[in-house]
């Protein structure tokens, strides 16, 4: 089994090799968004101790690791791209983040339980769906009211 840490290495690492290709209007426009959202998810991620949401084998540090890995690797960089692509076209976001993140509460979600990344406890997969696309809803208002104050 390819150890955790090195998943979760790759993980934080290799989303940003596609930043390059990614217009610098749109990664200005974009990066204020891309923060609020990943500080929704470090929220959620602290809430996850107290309420036994998941656990990653180890401790503190391993949790921290593995949530950072994947909130500053592809959750921020998946934000620019969807908001680069879809802004401006409600629908097309809406579609287009129900797709990710089911894609994460499901297929993904299982793969990471197998590899060991993490497990689920008192979090299911439509949970994360949920929140997820509720998060979605908050940062697309979010950024239509920045794009109102330019």
């Amino acid at each position: 089994m390819i150890n955790a840490n090195i998943i979760r290495l790759l993980q934080l690492v290799v989303p940003w090799f596609s930043i390059p290709f990614l217009p610098k209007k749109s990664y200005r426009e974009f990066f204020p968004v891309t923060v609020v959202a990943s500080i929704l998810v470090t929220g959620m991620c602290s809430l996850a101790v107290p309420y036994k949401w998941w656990r990653v084998n180890g401790g503190l540090k391993e949790k921290v690791f593995n949530d950072g890995s994947f909130i500053l690797g592809p959750f921020m960089v998946g934000t620019l791209w969807i908001f680069h692509f879809t802004f401006g076209n409600f629908l097309r976001y809406i579609i287009v983040n129900i797709v990710f993140d089911g894609l994460f509460a499901y297929p993904l979600n299982y793969l990471f339980e197998r590899l060991r990344l993490y497990r689920l406890i008192n979090f299911k997969p439509k949970h994360i769906l949920g929140t997820f696309i509720g998060f979605a809803l908050f940062i697309y208002g979010f950024q239509s009211m920045l794009q109102r104050y330019k």
